[in-house]
């Protein structure tokens, strides 16, 4: 992936506090504390943006180093992480070209921020790069959006999604997304559009973003994690450990590293 490609992929992040407007959902966090219960060591949270998830696991304890490329979104995490007064490491660096100098039992990558290596060979940079932050047998989690005919096939016109009120200005917020799936490369490019409504209901303001997603199949999935020395210990169609099924939105994996 270039670097323009790269820039182009994060103005989705370009404005941390609209980000955590629109992501309040932590359905992770009851999912990861079930597993690092009994963890005494370092936790690494990739892809970390505002500290959504890094935050409330370090208030219950966990020493927690937060990783992300995006700057202005590591800013916000650690005013959020200052004004609860606890200790978190952020560093700035790609994940794919990780340089800790620490190993952890327990890496986690959530948020479906997989979708943002576009290509094969983004994707084994990163999987060589948690592996080698990885103890032997840590565990790694990370979870995708399933490739379902639905999720792909979404129109390319304007399609309502949802309508959230934003908390700066008390506006109703009206979201739609324009979607088009590159088949070949197996990528997804959205548009989402965000139509700010007056109390009468007139729009005034509107914002736009664009990000690219890349989809990957289960069982192309498997044979990616096992290439990158992982075994797939489970994988759930959501955060409360629902087997993986045919109508599945998303894959959650957790995956144990073997060599």
């Amino acid at each position: 992936m270039d670097k323009k490609a790269v820039l182009y992929n994060l103005e989705e992040y370009d404005d941390p506090v609209l980000y955590d407007n629109e992501n309040d959902m932590i359905a992770e966090i009851s999912f990861l504390l079930n597993l690092v219960e009994k963890s005494n060591g370092i936790i690494i949270d990739l892809a970390c943006g505002t500290g959504r998830v890094t935050i409330p696991l370090a208030c219950k304890g966990f020493k927690m180093i937060g990783v992300d490329l995006h700057k202005g979104m590591l800013e916000q995490a650690k005013k959020k992480s200052n004004k609860e007064n606890i200790q978190i490491q952020w560093i700035q660096q790609d994940c794919t070209k990780l340089a800790l100098n620490v190993k952890s039992h327990f890496i986690y990558m959530v948020g479906n921020s997989f979708q943002h290596f576009l290509t094969n060979d983004a994707q084994d940079r990163l999987l060589t790069s948690v592996n080698q932050h990885l103890e032997n047998n840590g565990i790694f989690i990370f979870n995708t959006r399933f490739p379902s005919k639905e999720e792909l096939l979404q129109p390319n016109s304007e399609e309502y999604w949802r309508t959230y009120k934003d908390k700066e200005s008390g506006l109703l917020v009206d979201v739609y997304t324009i979607s088009n799936y590159d088949s070949l490369n197996q990528i997804q490019h959205y548009q989402t559009n965000r139509k700010y409504k007056s109390e009468q209901g007139f729009v005034v303001k509107e914002k736009s973003t664009n990000i690219s997603l890349r989809y990957v199949f289960p069982k192309e999935m498997e044979r990616l994690l096992s290439h990158n020395g992982f075994e797939i210990e489970h994988i759930y169609k959501d955060w409360n450990q629902t087997p993986i099924s045919n109508d599945s939105d998303e894959m959650v994996y957790v995956c144990k590293k073997i060599r």
